[in-house]
């Protein structure tokens, strides 16, 4: 009888996990309680890099799961306590409503967001523009929504493409009026289409997630920590903006230049092209949909369109909380549009929450963070150097502990620290706009290193799309890495050389 409850546990520990991937969690488990009877500090690290392997393996299991037990045995064994945890989702409770309420809200936007860009990926054939076109466009309305509402657009757009493609595709899959040859043959050119066409989704998904870290690093409203560090230094609108536009305009200038060499090369898994059968498929399917659209179909589109204007006029001028906004979105988009039955609205809940519970399990992890102090040395050790030297070395090391933790938290701590000693009288106030710009751009930019480094990246990673699409934690990084480069040293240098604006 034990034995059969044993096995039956076994089984359903991580459900459909590789054994490995189980044997490795429950190891993390064990050796956790040793590490801490030894040195708190250090097995806080070991936490981190445990918590970054769950990520990495997001498409073997979600990392809700593994993560969350890491987490909860983190609190269990001292390294932070709950209401540490209440505390970092209090002060990120901005950014739950943004998960919650926005991408929600999006959902209800789908149908002209498809129409619109369906248009645009048929209307531009060069796959080199249709990458800047994405990228840049994911920039300019980062700078004046939010990058995981400009990444829930963008992924509910691939979702879109994806369904079309497989839906007619599977209803033409034995088709022999189009294609030749037996069975076999006509399922392997159909896999290799449906290949080349996933590789050309994952790559305007990554150009749109850079593009989001492009523009988001250039205004107050960009990213959630831009908007701390603009209240802490009393910067308007325009005042962030040109506070950052000697670092930020060169690293959007490379940043566009890298995604069109990119495209130009076919490297690193950029490149690929729209097949003809795939090309076919979409005008096929969007002359159909224009043939059979009525005007009630017009009409919600209309009517999402006004919408979406409104959700841009909302969040520029900052007229509401993002998630209060998108539960505007919610409303006008389905009552306008005859959407009253509660399971109907439900679904549009469904990409968002399972994320959203893990951004609370991530603020457990950035909870140990803050305890233990893990990233206090290291602020020590940069405030020995002085000038440009410590600007520099400021906006590196933010940059490399983004990349392994988050953008938000780091650069919260960091601004912290260098507010006590504003305070304290210990730099002068031109020494402090000069840190804050070098923490602001620091973590903004080389956090494109990974998914951990940006919400909006994680987002990406953990949503529906990223399976289909065969978007890996490691093939994510991998993608990003020539933007990494290029970006992070562009920004380095912006910020040793560049005359700043104001």
């Amino acid at each position: 009888m034990v034995h059969t409850l044993a096995a039956a546990l076994r089984s359903n520990f991580l459900g459909n996990s590789p054994d490995w991937y189980k044997v490795s969690i429950l190891g993390f488990l064990i050796l956790n309680p040793v590490l801490v009877s030894f040195d708190p500090h250090f097995a806080g690290w070991v936490l981190v890099a445990e918590f970054i392997f769950t990520l990495a393996m997001a498409l073997k299991c979600y990392p809700l799961q593994p993560g969350g037990l890491i987490a909860i045995q983190a609190i269990l064994m001292g390294l932070a306590s709950p209401e540490h945890v209440l505390h970092e989702a209090e002060k990120n409770f901005e950014v739950i409503m943004l998960l919650m309420f926005m991408v929600a809200g999006i959902y209800f936007l789908r149908e002209m967001l498809l129409y619109t860009f369906t248009k645009i990926l048929l209307g531009v054939r060069s796959k080199v523009l249709l990458s800047v076109m994405f990228s840049f466009a994911a920039a300019f309305l980062s700078a004046f929504l939010d990058a995981l509402t400009v990444t829930a657009v963008i992924i509910t757009v691939a979702v879109g493409f994806y369904g079309v493609y497989h839906m007619v595709a599977s209803g033409k899959q034995f088709d022999h009026s189009h294609d030749h040859g037996n069975d076999d043959e006509v399922i392997e050119l159909h896999r290799v289409d449906l290949e080349t066409f996933r590789a050309f989704l994952r790559s305007l998904m990554m150009h749109g997630a850079v593009g989001t870290a492009l523009g988001g690093v250039t205004t107050m409203v960009g990213e959630p920590q831009n908007l701390l560090i603009a209240e802490i230094m009393d910067w308007s609108f325009i005042e962030f903006f040109l506070k950052m536009a000697h670092i930020s305009m060169p690293v959007l200038v490379v940043g566009l230049i890298t995604c069109a060499l990119l495209e130009v090369t076919r490297s690193f898994g950029y490149g690929a092209q729209l097949t003809p059968k795939v090309r076919d498929v979409l005008e096929d399917y969007d002359a159909q949909m224009t043939a059979e659209r009525t005007k009630s179909d017009m009409v919600t589109i209309i009517v999402q369109g006004v919408v979406a204007l409104l959700l841009i006029i909302s969040l520029g001028f900052g007229l509401a909380a993002p998630g209060i906004v998108g539960l505007m979105v919610i409303v006008l988009a389905t009552a306008f549009n005859g959407i009253t039955e509660e399971h109907r609205i439900g679904h549009a809940f469904e990409e968002a929450l399972p994320f959203t519970a893990l951004l609370v399990v991530f603020f457990a992890i950035v909870a140990v963070i803050d305890h233990q102090k893990l990233f206090t040395p290291i602020i020590h050790w940069v405030m020995t150097y002085d000038g440009k030297l410590q600007e520099a070395l400021f906006y590196m090391a933010n940059g490399v502990l983004s990349m392994i933790s988050d953008n938000v938290f780091v650069a919260t701590v960091y601004i912290g620290e260098i507010e006590e000693m504003f305070l304290a009288g210990d730099i002068t106030r031109e020494h402090f706009d000069a840190l804050a710009v070098a923490i602001n751009t620091g973590t903004n930019i080389p956090s494109v290193a990974t998914p951990n480094g940006q919400a909006a990246f994680l987002f990406l990673l953990t949503s529906a799309l990223a399976p289909l699409i065969r978007l890996s934690y490691s093939r994510m990084v991998v993608m990003a890495l020539p933007y990494t480069i290029t970006m992070s040293i562009t920004g380095l240098l912006a910020l040793w050389y560049m005359p700043r604006l104001l």
